[in-house]
């Protein structure tokens, strides 16, 4: 298979062209009696759970995308922003491509710090300056 059969995503990660599901449909918005006649944006659908992806990234992107999966678990997205059908078809592929990018890298674990000691004197000193100032709102006495 070439390049041109698959949507590249990263070095290892392409989704094959046969994964996808492309509809095409009239678009709203600018473009004179074309936007009448021709059907210009583009509704890409992939299913995430029968894709070829890694299943840590397809966990991944469940998560992030979760509530944007219909019940069969597939992606919708719809591009119209463009007047031709080749360039909105692109941009949705695109636009797919970049999502998968996203959760394609694992999140980095957090790496526990301990405050250093100064830290601590600095907000010490600050909570007892503040409590001293709230101190000082307390009720007035009429003892002369």
């Amino acid at each position: 298979m070439s390049d041109r059969d698959h949507v590249f995503v990263t070095e290892t990660i392409r989704v094959p062209e046969w994964e996808l599901s492309e509809r095409f449909i009239r678009a709203s918005g600018p473009g004179g009696q074309n936007v009448n006649k021709v059907s210009t944006a583009v509704q890409l659908r992939w299913n995430v759970e029968s894709s070829s992806i890694p299943a840590p990234v397809k966990a991944r992107f469940r998560r992030r995308y979760g509530a944007r999966l219909t019940q069969n678990g597939d992606i919708l997205i719809e591009a119209k922003d463009h007047r031709s059908q080749g360039l909105n078809r692109e941009a949705a592929r695109k636009r797919l491509a970049e999502m998968i990018r996203g959760v394609a890298e694992p999140p980095r674990k957090r790496v526990k710090t301990k405050p250093t000691r100064a830290s601590i004197r600095r907000r010490l000193t600050t909570k007892k300056q503040r409590g001293a100032v709230k101190a000082l709102r307390g009720k007035v006495s009429d003892e002369d």
